[in-house]
């Protein structure tokens, strides 16, 4: 962990090696003005030398403002090199992210790395921030201050080191208890994360469900239960405070003590003792910002475990040594394929599928809710990776391909349709920075988005907002088909793509793509049976398996299940679904 945090240093190491060195200076200067008062006590004031005032008065003044500067000069560069820092961090994570295949986001979940990109960062640079400075100022203030008292007083130094094993002890023993519970509590961070997430992104169901009142029971909860390990965590930590006013107090009656009996018989000055006092506060001032660093070390090292493990992941979807670059053709082969969303579970979502399907092919795809649809249409494009079996594009395994390109020539319009904000052209060009605005109205004419479109005030500049909210589902559907086929792909797949399309408007956008890109193999999934039964052939899935591969025409003859999709669709125009299946069976 600490290696992987540390890399991330980078450009900002020199201001990172330079605040201990000038805050180290500061301190000696600090350190130094007590020394400097007890002399002007003693050789000034009491000597009743004023020149001597003087001069240890502008020694003092002095002092105190090259402290000044240098403490200026170390709060800048600490705050510099601990946002840079956090900057990288961010960085490195998010590059990661990028990388990882829809296996390794189900593997952190969407609101923990959230959590981790903000409130885990944000307590290591805080943290780091506190090591370039306090970590430095606070062991050296009270190593020179010690170290100042012996030079005073060796006799009464002893009661400072009695304390100081007293302080450590304690705040070893906080420690070790406060470490195990923000383990905890980013955990319930990460299940607050959640619950927003889930609320803000379903809002609209939210409410037309009237759920208001359940979805703020579930986040007092998850609010709860962070409040408790919070408040159990701060109940260790409040210990420290008062146990270090008592050995305060403690240790300022012991030196007022014995510091008046030695003042009293001679072998003690004023000045002297009056620095004591000073060193004593400072020693003890030292302890109690050690104790909040090693609080807050504690507090970081469970962040530092969590970001690490983000930038330390290994993708589970990564090129080859040696990628090929060129896809020449849009065929593709499932050969005895088998999948798992979670490896070695023995849960299959697919189980022994082979498929051969010809370049420019028109393929649909259907079968009831959990059947395998979408799984098969992710291995093409090597979203996931299989776990026995093999997929090939274009006379290739898929795992042979560059990422890149392979991405680029197998175009995905997922069945969480999403916009980003910006204008439509800018969410087009997702498809083809480089798409000029007559591919892109090409690209809207095939996918029926055109004449929506061409009605919106703005036409192609219309502005749409996050997630596409000012825009119908339908249309949201139309316009991520355009921007795929703008990519010009040699396979195009539309998992449940025109759901949200009316009828007429399904057919067109079909007749337009058999018309229009006869070239490019086509995979539809569907839940109705007039959106694939102009397809070339038709994979039925049955839990996992194929059930039927065949022509719409021949389907109905050999395919029980297929018959009895048309038959449900046919008589009361519903969408099929196997518990619908086995209400009519029954």
């Amino acid at each position: 962990m600490i290696k992987t945090l540390t890399k991330q240093i980078k450009q900002y190491g020199k201001a990172s090696l330079l605040t201990p060195i000038v805050t180290s200076l500061e301190v000696v200067m600090e350190v130094l003005i007590p020394y400097v008062t007890a002399l002007l006590i003693d050789r000034g004031i009491t000597a009743g030398d004023m020149p001597a005032v003087y001069r240890y008065g502008l020694i003092m003044l002095g002092m105190a403002l090259l402290s000044l500067t240098f403490g200026i000069a170390a709060g800048q560069l600490a705050s510099y090199a601990s946002s840079g820092f956090a900057a990288n961090l961010r960085n490195a994570m998010y590059r990661n992210i990028q990388r990882f295949s829809f296996g390794d986001i189900d593997k952190f979940s969407t609101s923990g790395l959230v959590t981790r990109m903000t409130t885990d960062v944000t307590n290591l640079q805080n943290a780091y921030q506190q090591i370039l400075r306090i970590t430095v100022r606070a062991p050296f203030r009270m190593v020179f201050s010690v170290i100042m008292c012996f030079v005073i007083d060796a006799r009464l130094s002893v009661i400072f080191l009695v304390a100081l094993v007293v302080l450590s002890a304690v705040i070893f023993t906080i420690i070790r208890k406060v470490s195990a519970v923000f383990t905890q509590v980013f955990k319930q961070y990460d299940a607050l994360n959640s619950s927003v997430r889930e609320n803000v992104v379903g809002i609209r169901v939210v409410k037309a469900f009237v759920r208001e009142d359940f979805e703020k029971e579930k986040f007092g909860r998850a609010a709860y239960g962070l409040y408790r390990l919070y408040v159990k965590a701060e109940g260790m930590m409040a210990l420290n405070h008062p146990v270090m006013n008592l050995v305060t107090y403690a240790c300022i009656i012991a030196l007022s003590w014995w510091g008046a009996h030695y003042v009293v018989d001679g072998s003690l000055t004023t000045g002297e003792l009056t620095s004591l006092f000073t060193y004593v506060m400072s020693i003890l001032m030292s302890l109690m910002m050690l104790s909040m660093i090693f609080v807050m070390l504690t507090m970081s090292a469970a962040s530092g475990k969590r970001v690490a493990e983000v930038i330390n992941e290994v993708p589970d979807i990564e090129n080859p040594q040696n990628p090929i670059t060129d896809l020449t053709d849009g065929s593709i082969d499932f050969d005895n394929v088998s999948f798992a969303y979670n490896e070695g579970s023995g849960d299959y979502a697919l189980s022994d599928v082979t498929l051969h399907i010809r370049s420019g092919e028109s393929i649909g795809l259907i079968g009831g809710t959990g059947s395998g649809k979408s799984s098969v249409v992710s291995l093409v494009s090597r979203l996931y990776d299989t776990s026995e079996g093999t997929v090939t594009v274009g006379g290739h395994d898929v795992r042979e391909y560059d990422l890149t390109v392979l991405r680029d020539n197998v175009a995905v319009v997922l069945q969480k349709n999403t916009l980003f904000s910006g204008t439509i052209l800018d969410n087009l060009r997702w498809g083809n920075p480089d798409a000029t605005p007559e591919e892109c109205r090409q690209a809207c004419q095939l996918a029926c988005a055109d004449e929506f479109i061409s009605q919106m005030p703005d036409g192609y500049n219309s502005v749409i907002e996050q997630g596409g909210s000012n825009v119908s589902g339908g249309q949201k559907q139309r316009l991520c088909i355009a921007r795929a086929l703008l990519k010009k792909p040699k396979i195009l797949i539309l998992d449940d793509s025109t759901s949200a399309c009316d009828t007429a408007t399904d057919a067109r956008i079909r007749r337009a793509f058999r018309e229009q890109i006869p070239g490019t193999t086509k995979l539809i999934i569907a839940q109705r049976i007039s959106s694939v039964k102009d397809c070339d052939r038709i994979v039925v899935m049955d839990s996992g398996k194929v059930s039927g591969f065949d022509t719409h025409e021949n389907l109905l003859k050999t395919n029980d299940i297929y018959k009895e999709i048309n038959a449900i669709q046919t008589d009361e125009g519903g969408d099929f679904d196997f518990s619908h299946r086995k209400e009519v069976a029954q």
